[in-house]
């Protein structure tokens, strides 16, 4: 029992650590304001949520976002690393909940798919009630009606984010799982 949890730990260690570095490339998309950063380090998460189940997904997004605070420090008062936590946490739980559900292809991309709006609208929604008030308070921004900033801004974000992250990682994740199971023979090897 004790290797099994150690295992996932390390597993869910090293996909943490995939996912700070996946942090370092993000970058603005032209159509967005520069504030809102593309980044794939929600792809481990996902890949980990598949693998090792829903709260291991969200493990590696609280992880991975205290990591980069801790190196990076924060330029948003911990509000955009809140927000990175929340909606990536409320991503991979879903995606890998229905997954665990009935482990198939077909099962695979429906949980993508369903994650991936359930995602977006709740992001609108934290935007709407809590983030983009909190940006204004602290940061003196202003987002005009922050209802339709939330929609017109926030959720089509989030969904190009969802699709494009969702499309690179189901092939990887089919690549990673094998590795992943590849410990099976090395056990009976070592001993």
């Amino acid at each position: 029992m004790k290797k099994n949890n150690t295992n996932t730990m390390v597993k869910i260690g090293v996909f943490t650590a995939v996912a700070v570095v996946l942090m370092y490339f993000s970058f603005p998309l032209p159509i967005f304001p520069a504030f809102l950063r593309f980044d794939f380090s929600d792809m481990p998460a996902l890949i980990g949520s598949f693998a090792l189940g829903p709260v291991a997904g969200v493990l590696i997004e609280l992880l991975k976002n205290v990591i980069n605070v801790v190196i990076k420090g924060s330029y948003s008062m911990l509000i955009g690393e809140f927000a990175n936590f929340a909606v990536g946490a409320v991503w991979v739980f879903t995606a890998g909940y229905i997954y665990k559900k009935n482990k198939t292809k077909k099962m695979a991309v429906m949980s993508l798919l369903v994650s991936v709006v359930v995602m977006s609208v709740f992001g609108s929604l934290l935007n709407y009630f809590v983030l983009l008030p909190m940006y204004t308070k602290a940061f003196h921004m202003e987002f005009g009606n922050l209802a339709v900033y939330a929609s017109t801004v926030m959720l089509p974000f989030n969904l190009l984010k969802g699709a494009i992250t969702s499309i690179v990682t189901f092939p990887l994740y089919k690549a990673v799982s094998v590795a992943l199971k590849l410990e099976a023979p090395a056990k009976k090897i070592m001993g």
